[in-house]
């Protein structure tokens, strides 16, 4: 998988070849690179994981060169297993991204250091673990300045999306498949019921935001300063707290129903021994699990050491599988994906973000297909030689497939329309 260089930021460009990532630092983001890689806080979030680790390209035991002028500086870092979009999280994630980018803000104001941007482009998941990707986006801030220039992209990325989401169940696909940068207020105060544009947090986040956007002028860009250092530092922590406070009361968590687990089938216990058996004899190191449901699958090919991937169609059962694997502490990446209908390619000429056929073309060993064969067949009316061969594409050596015939009492349901 060769995904295309990162092209947005002035400051360096990022290349992925095969299982190495390079990250190529011009001159002026050295600086940036400089305080991230020296920051006692940055250095904390890589130690537990959140932040991706960061080391130069250059013979055993050097130190990261100093710049060379018009020179670039070259440096590389751990592959996250699988690259995923905020199209393809639930809400669940899209909050969990969103905490991560304040915790670090949080870490780093009394460092002198802040995020040049909020966006859940700067994100990826490790498993069920979020990680902070861009280290150029951390840089020395203005001591003197008491303003983040980054807050409004944060509503437009993090907050909004997930308050229109409670308010009218606007999917995070809707949102980032048709906008790189969020929604705006504008736009937003459009799709909310009209009598909750004049409630918190509604009227603080959309409705005040879109009126105020009317009173634009020249002032409204003009540099601000605090007294002195203390002042700024602050008024920023003031409004991380705000902003954290706002993003609390957005957490899907609270919204979640409780769902009891499904009744077992009468092959469920055959099912499982089965799948056990046969994960034990394989030990695939990679599986996608396709209509993951509740990930009872997932999580047994976790258990024996598998870095999962686990798809469906349905946000609130993708939250669920996050919630599990997070608890659990498995690796399991579950996304909103419906195989049937997969992720397409995004972004500037189709190369930004990569359809999840390519992302997953041979990457995984083994494709578990349980108790989806007969809804490809019947309502997605997918022949299945091309289902066949669709899971074929994804796997390098195993497919499990579970194929439940016209004779059965769940086909007989599923096609009785």
């Amino acid at each position: 998988m060769n995904p295309a260089p990162s092209f947005r930021d002035p400051s360096g460009t990022v290349t992925v070849a095969h299982d190495r990532v390079i990250r190529t630092i011009f001159p002026d983001g050295l600086p940036n690179l400089t305080a991230c890689l020296t920051s006692p806080a940055a250095r904390r979030f890589v130690e537990a994981g959140s932040l991706i680790a960061t080391h130069p390209v250059a013979p055993a035991g050097e130190e990261l060169p100093d710049a060379v002028p018009d020179q670039p500086v070259v440096v590389e870092h751990p592959r996250i297993p699988f690259i995923s979009y905020s199209h393809e999280w639930p809400p669940a994630m899209l909050h969990a991204a969103a905490r991560l980018t304040l915790d670090l803000c949080d870490a780093l104001i009394d460092e002198g250091l802040g995020l040049k941007d909020a966006t859940p482009s700067n994100i990826l998941f490790r498993g069920s673990q979020p990680v902070f990707i861009d280290v150029l986006s951390i840089e020395q801030r203005a001591p003197l300045d008491p303003i983040w220039l980054a807050d409004a992209q944060f509503a437009r990325t993090f907050l909004i999306p997930l308050l229109l989401n409670r308010r009218t169940g606007y999917t995070l696909d809707e949102v980032f498949l048709p906008r790189r940068d969020g929604i705006s207020p504008e736009e937003a105060f459009n799709r909310l019921p009209g009598f909750r544009r004049w409630f918190p947090p509604d009227l603080g986040l959309v409705t005040l935001p879109a009126r105020a956007g009317r009173l634009e002028g020249e002032g409204l860009y003009r540099p601000r300063q605090s007294r002195d250092a203390g002042e700024a530092r602050f008024i920023l922590s003031h409004r991380f707290r705000a902003l954290r406070k706002k993003l609390n009361g957005l957490d899907p968590a609270t919204l979640a129903a409780i769902r009891p687990d499904p009744a077992p089938d009468e092959h469920s216990g055959a099912r499982r021994k089965f799948l056990e058996s046969c994960l034990g004899k394989a030990l695939p190191r990679r599986v996608l699990d396709i209509a993951c449901g509740g990930g009872q699958h997932s999580h047994l090919a976790a258990q024996i050491g598998a870095s999962v991937v686990a798809i469906d169609r349905d946000p609130d059962t993708i939250s669920g599988l996050w919630r599990s694997a997070v608890a659990k502490g498995a690796d399991i990446l579950p996304l909103v994906v419906d195989f049937a209908r997969p992720t397409p390619a995004a972004g500037w000429h189709c190369q930004e973000h990569l359809s999840f056929a390519a992302r997953g073309s041979n990457f995984f060993d083994c494709v578990l297909m349980l108790n989806s064969m007969q809804h490809l067949m019947v309502v997605d009316q997918i022949p299945p030689t091309l289902i066949l061969a669709a899971a074929a594409e994804l796997s390098t050596r195993w497919l499990l497939i579970e194929y439940v015939g016209p004779g059965d009492p769940a086909f007989r349901r599923l096609a009785r329309g």
